[in-house]
């Protein structure tokens, strides 16, 4: 179970893992704070449309997101992974920190 939850909920070992730091946990901040809606609004909801409609459906855009976004984590490149033309290194941050 530690294995499965490391997978999703850890940046070090989930598909994020690949991506800049600072751009990593924008996107964790972005998950985390689509699933607590989620789970807020399931609550709610449970009042007013019953759990079969509202929970499922909520779940289910909730792991479809999680998925197209850990997805799309594995095939994004940045712009440290072009090479230039003319052969010479990158910076190694854009920022200049």
């Amino acid at each position: 179970m530690l294995d499965v939850y490391k997978l999703v909920m850890d940046s070090k070992y989930n598909p994020l893992k690949d991506l800049p730091p600072a751009q990593r946990f924008q996107i964790m901040v972005g998950l985390s704070f689509m699933w607590t809606t989620i789970f807020c609004a399931g609550a709610g909801a449970w009042m007013f449309y019953g759990e079969l409609l509202a929970l499922h459906v909520l779940f289910a855009l909730g792991f479809l997101v999680t998925g197209v976004t850990f997805y799309g984590a594995k095939r994004t490149t940045t712009y440290r992974d072009q090479p230039l033309s003319d052969g010479t290194a990158r910076y190694s941050d854009i920022w200049g920190a």
